[in-house]
């Protein structure tokens, strides 16, 4: 679980990738230390060569003996004016399994040898040529036991690996500890005031404080205090209005049975004999039906949602006929200045909520008419219906002066949309919800002084 976390998972890498670096200066250094001695050698088999040479070639073989094994070889060969000469010589025990050549080798050469000398067999007899020092000579060759040179390059990598691993050890420490500091601590730091905020959102004490040094980490805190901040205050609205809204529906409830009492009064005093209270009756009942309709549409909308749609398959074109009906009987007389036309195939079947749809088209066609109305002034209302490869869209048209800027903006804002004196801003918000419940969406096409459009789409099959 360790390594799942940021620390571990930076720790691994780090781990890994010191490690790495250290495997490339590792292997260099290897092919370093046996370049150097085998030079060594080769310098020490000179020296050996040039006290025999300056002796004329008179001393004991028990010193040429020693010499030799100073030098660390078993025999040198050294080539001057182009005669290849034996200076010193002894048994070799074994023939030669190699032959390096030191005169500027590459780099490649060096690191691949240096690497296959760990794991070269005891009492290999290797050759070596190299140039001699101080240009004594045009070459010199000796043979040599590679057994001393296998042990100091183990003993010399152990020391590097050993080395290596401190260092890996001591930097994976640091960057572990400075990662902790600086980037892990004020992540949690982040966490836990989320975690904080998450229990208590209406609490301003577990809005993060941002403090760190970091530059992202400081952007990334003062993120989530306006977040946080911007979310408290939504809350507290929310919260506000919730309220606001019990206290509403309490009053529109009982206020609303207070007016249903003056309506049967308005009732009784419209059929008084006097003309003045005669004529002022239907007055103060359309008020009153006003006033009580209001009080029913803030009621429903507090319910805050509407029933599950009860989907049965039924033919378009006879609804629509019904509800064109319905508001040409509701316009009367002024019914006759607008014109209503329906572009729906008969034939035309629709899997929805038959009374949720009817609302919602009646609250349209409504919508059109009163504002054809209210131009007084000749208009038409078209209800269309097509079908799509996915879904069925019925399109309100109307000639009506279109939407004030205001009712556009707000159209589907509760209390806020209203386009007429006297409208609530619920019908729109209610037809829109009734849409949503069946998969569907309420938009407006277009609102100018030539007309206004909506569109109704619901998805084929329900």
């Amino acid at each position: 679980m360790f390594f799942r976390t940021l620390s571990g998972r930076f720790l691994l890498l780090t781990l890994l990738f010191v490690l790495l670096a250290e495997v490339l200066i590792f292997v260099p250094s290897v092919a370093r230390f046996r370049e150097d001695y085998l030079l060594t050698r080769l310098e020490r088999a000179q020296i050996a060569s040039l006290a025999l040479l300056a002796s004329d070639g008179s001393i004991s073989d028990k010193l040429a003996e020693e010499l030799l094994n100073t030098a660390g070889v078993y025999n040198v060969v050294l080539r001057r004016d182009a005669v290849r000469e034996l200076v010193l010589s002894s048994q070799v025990p074994g023939p030669v399994s190699a032959t390096y050549d030191l005169r500027a080798p590459p780099i490649w050469t060096l690191m691949r040898d240096g690497l296959a000398a760990m794991f070269i067999p005891d009492n290999t007899v290797i050759r070596l040529i190299g140039d001699p020092v101080q240009e004594a000579g045009l070459l010199i060759e000796v043979t040599m036991n590679a057994g001393p040179l296998r042990g100091s390059l183990r003993d010399y990598a152990l020391r590097i690996l050993f080395l290596s691993l401190i260092i890996t050890l001591a930097t994976a420490a640091l960057l572990f500890f400075s990662v902790q500091r600086l980037i892990v601590t004020p992540i949690r730091r982040v966490i836990a005031s989320m975690a904080a905020y998450a229990k208590a959102p209406e609490d301003a004490r577990s809005i993060i404080d941002p403090n760190s040094r970091v530059t992202e980490l400081r952007e990334a805190e003062e993120a989530l205090q306006h977040l946080q901040t911007d979310l408290a205050q939504a809350l507290r609205q929310k919260e506000r209005l919730a309220q606001l809204g019990g206290a509403v529906a309490r009053i529109s409830h009982d206020l609303r049975n207070i007016l249903s009492t003056a309506s049967l009064l308005a009732d009784r005093i419209e059929s008084s004999s006097d003309p003045a209270v005669a004529r002022a009756a239907p007055k103060l009942l359309n008020s009153l039906s006003r006033a009580i309709s209001l009080c029913e549409s803030t009621l429903a909308f507090g319910k805050a949602e509407e029933p599950s749609p009860r989907l049965s398959q039924f033919a378009l074109r006879p609804m629509v006929e019904e509800l064109i009906e319905s508001e040409r009987m509701a316009a009367g007389e002024a019914g006759d200045a607008v014109e209503f036309l329906v572009d729906v195939p008969a034939t035309m079947m629709l899997r929805a909520d038959p009374e949720q749809l009817f609302r919602v088209l009646t609250n349209l066609v409504r919508n059109a008419r009163q504002a054809i109305e209210a131009t007084r002034k000749p208009g038409s209302i078209e209800v269309t219906a097509r079908e799509t490869d996915t879904s069925t869209a019925i399109r309100v048209i109307d000639t009506g002066p279109g939407l004030p800027q205001r009712a556009k903006e707000n159209l589907f804002a509760a209390f806020q949309g209203g386009a007429r004196k006297g409208g609530t801003g619920l019908g729109l918000v209610i037809a829109a919800e009734l849409v949503r419940g069946h998969g569907g969406k309420l938009e407006l096409i277009r609102s100018d002084e030539d007309g206004t459009e909506f569109r109704l789409s619901l998805p084929l099959g329900g």
